[in-house]
C-alpha cells in the first residue's frame, strides 16, 4: 500500500540535518547543506558555491557513511 505523507520542509530540513551530522559533518556546514536540500530547489538553480558545498558534503557524508557499515560489518562477523 502507497502511503501519501506531508513533510514539511522544516521537517526535511531536520532529517538532512540529523544524517549529516550523525555521520561527522561539522554541524554548520550540514545546516547549510540541508536548507538547501531540503529548499526542494532544483540543482540548476543553485549558485556555484552552494553546488560546490553540497558535493563536498554530501562525498564526505558518503565516505563515513560507507566506513560505518564496514565497521558495522566486521563486527558482525567478529561476533559469530
Amino acid at each position: 500500500m502507497k502511503g501519501n505523507f506531508f513533510i514539511s520542509q522544516e521537517e526535511k530540513e531536520r532529517l538532512f540535518h540529523t544524517q549529516l551530522v550523525k555521520y561527522g559533518v561539522k554541524f554548520e556546514k550540514a545546516a547549510k547543506v540541508a536548507k538547501i536540500l531540503a529548499s526542494g530547489e532544483s540543482e540548476e538553480f543553485w549558485t556555484q558555491e552552494e553546488r560546490r558545498l553540497v558535493t563536498e558534503t554530501c562525498e564526505e557524508w558518503l565516505k563515513a557513511h560507507k566506513r560505518h557499515k564496514q565497521l558495522v560489518s566486521l563486527f558482525q562477523y567478529i561476533k559469530r
